[in-house]
This record gives structure tokens, sequence and C-alpha cells, in this order.
């Protein structure tokens, strides 16, 4: 863990900041990819990968400091078995942050941090890993956005008869 910041924290005390890193850690091993606050995603991001570098080390030791983190022994199993195995040949960057825009009810700054998946030659070479995080991004945010999506295409579908209109009245 890293040591708590001095000044302002994420949301109250030490003990609170300490125990939040941890949850959002969790949420990220247990599902690949969690959408955050920035200021919350700039913070797990080191707790994240120094639980991914004892995983990749896989004694007792390291189980038991990662368990001191992470409570719940399904999520660590997982991250011993099969998360650090897969980043077994990367000496680091384990985690990615994409700012995905602003909150609809507050504006606070929002992010994806998500587990980088381990490339293949040729999906390196095609652009194709970006290609599926841009997609899975803009998925993530078409769900949340869903309704207001679906009334500015309203909007602007009713725009361009009118825009059209215009133009032939010019042409003429």
């Amino acid at each position: 863990m890293p040591q708590p910041a001095k000044g302002a924290r994420l949301g109250g005390s030490a003990a609170h900041e300490r125990h939040l890193l941890a949850n959002l850690a969790k949420a990220l091993f247990e599902h690949g990819r969690i959408t955050t606050t920035e200021a919350k995603a700039r913070r797990l991001r080191p707790v994240a990968e120094r639980l991914i570098t004892k995983a990749k080390k896989g004694d007792i030791h390291n189980r038991r400091q990662v368990l001191a983190t992470i409570t719940d022994k399904s999520i660590v199993h997982t991250l011993f078995t099969e998360i650090g195995p897969r980043y077994e040949n990367r000496p680091g960057g384990y985690t990615r942050i994409t700012k995905i825009g602003n909150r609809r009810g507050d504006n606070a700054p929002m992010a994806v941090i998500e587990l980088v998946e381990a490339l293949t030659v040729a999906q390196a070479a095609t652009g194709e890993a970006e290609a599926a995080t841009k997609r899975a991004v803009k998925e993530d945010t078409l769900k949340k956005d869903d309704a207001v999506e679906a009334k500015s295409d309203e909007v602007v579908e009713d725009a361009k008869p009118a825009e059209k209109a215009d133009e032939e009245s010019k042409d003429a």
C-alpha cells in the first residue's frame, strides 16, 4: 500500500482511503476494467501494479501480503493463477487509464482503468488491441448515456431536413 497523501485524501481518513483503494483493486481484478473518477484511478494504479508484481512472484509470502490488502480469497486466487502469469514477461505497466469525459450528475472527470492484455505480434502490428479498448470505452459511455444519445440523435435528424430546405432556397 502506498503511504497516504498528506492533506486532502479520497473521501476521508487514511484508513478509509486504504480500504477504498483495496476495494477498487478487488473490483479491477474481478472484472478486468472499472469506471471511476480520474483521481481514484490515478491513486489505484500503483496499488494494483504492486499487487500484480507480487502475484508474478507467486510465493506464499507474497500471497499473504496480497491477502492483507485484498481479503477475498477467490480474487487472490484469480490474481495468482491467471493475472500474474499473464504478465510474466512484462516488466511493468499492467494497467491503462483512459479518460472518458465528465459525469452527468456532478461533472466529475471520469476514467476507465483496465488491465492491459498481453498482445500478440499480429495484434500489435494491426492496432487491434487499441481499437478494442476504444470500442469497449465507447460501449460503456453509450450504456450510461443511452437515453441522452437517443434524444440528441432525434434532434440532429430533425435539424438536417431544415438545413436541406435552407440550401434549396439559396440555390433557387
